[in-house]
């Protein structure tokens, strides 16, 4: 029995949930993990895993043996790396999951450079607003913008970015321009953002000097894609609530207008995050640092180049609860794109 091989498809079934699972991200056959797990019980004279139809869960021998073996393959992975740092820029495939607008807008049109960085790194990106299980779909990393709510992951903060109100000249012509975020309650139409993962329609808050007010707004389009928000407003089908990074191209041509001088909503923070109890290969880091420099130096993602001169007056709206956070655990659903 290749005793080394075993342990890894031990640690992946139980990341995974399943032997399925854990056989396609391994690209192994099922059988070859059932019998890797069979031949590791065997050699360790204990019950690992308790098997029904339906689910696999760890017994306490299992749950104990999981967390060593987790460090040992992690140690073993930090070692290879830093041999191969040594020697080589770093190699191999890289699995990555990004949001359509952040990947369409800024992260894809920047991989040139850093392929001129890095050009033996493979990467295979997936790319939309889809929520992921990152260890069971054994993903490497993923971006993802929105509030930290749970703690089983790792994340590093990476950036921010901000939202607006904008609608098209033939929009505004056909209903009229909203002269308060308000009206879009009674006489507008908007274009609502849906969660991939269950359907809620998100509302937003908007802020101004004088006050507040909570946007749900009737609508007879809703979209769970952002990219597919900024095509509608442009078609006239409504107002949008989204990125600015996303519609700024937009409002510099006049294809979009923004919308209430003098509103803000809070600045929506943006997370690189990882799988716990794994070491960072060198491949996962130096993406990760390219990245973080990317998002720091994008004048899309700072603030100042991307609203409006007029808006919100040279005052900022609440930040996000928790975004402080450099580097921290999240959630074990991974954050939906804003």
């Amino acid at each position: 029995m290749d005793k080394f091989s075993a342990m890894q498809a031990f640690v992946r079934v139980v990341e995974a949930g399943t032997f399925t699972k854990a056989a396609d991200s391994m690209g192994v056959p099922k059988p070859s993990v059932t019998r890797l797990i069979q031949d590791l019980e065997k050699e360790l004279d204990t019950k690992l895993l308790n098997r029904t139809t339906r689910k696999v869960t760890v017994t306490v021998d299992g749950a104990a043996y999981y967390e060593q073996a987790s460090r040992l393959l992690g140690e073993v992975q930090e070692l290879e790396s830093s041999m191969s740092r040594a020697k080589a820029s770093p190699r191999g495939k890289l699995k990555v999951d990004i949001p359509s607008s952040l990947g369409m807008s800024i992260i894809i049109p920047a991989l040139p450079e850093f392929y001129a960085r890095y050009p033996d790194i493979q990467l295979e990106l997936g790319v939309s607003d889809r929520p992921i299980d990152i260890i069971a779909e054994n993903v490497d990393c993923v971006i993802r913008g929105g509030e930290i709510t749970d703690q089983s992951l790792v994340a590093r903060r990476i950036g921010e970015f901000y939202m607006m109100t904008c609608a098209s000249p033939a929009y505004l012509k056909r209903h009229g321009t909203p002269q308060h975020p308000a009206e879009l309650e009674e006489s507008h139409k908007m274009i609502r953002y849906a969660s991939p993962r269950d359907g809620k329609l998100y509302s937003f808050t908007m802020y101004s000097e004088t006050g507040s007010v909570e946007i749900h707004g009737k609508h007879q389009l809703s979209v769970n894609d952002s990219n597919a928000g900024v095509a509608a407003a442009l078609a006239a089908l409504g107002v949008l609530h989204t990125a600015t990074f996303l519609v700024q191209h937009h409002i510099s041509s006049g294809a979009l207008e923004p919308l209430f001088s003098g509103w803000c909503t809070e600045a929506k923070p943006i997370f690189v995050v990882y799988p716990p109890n794994r070491h960072l290969s060198n491949k996962v880091r130096v993406f990760v640092d390219w990245i973080a420099e990317l998002f720091s130096k994008h004048d899309l993602i700072q603030r100042k180049s991307s609203l409006p001169e007029a808006m919100c007056k040279g005052w900022a709206a609440p930040a996000v609860p928790g975004t402080a956070v450099v580097e921290t655990a999240v959630a074990s659903q991974v954050l939906e794109a804003a």
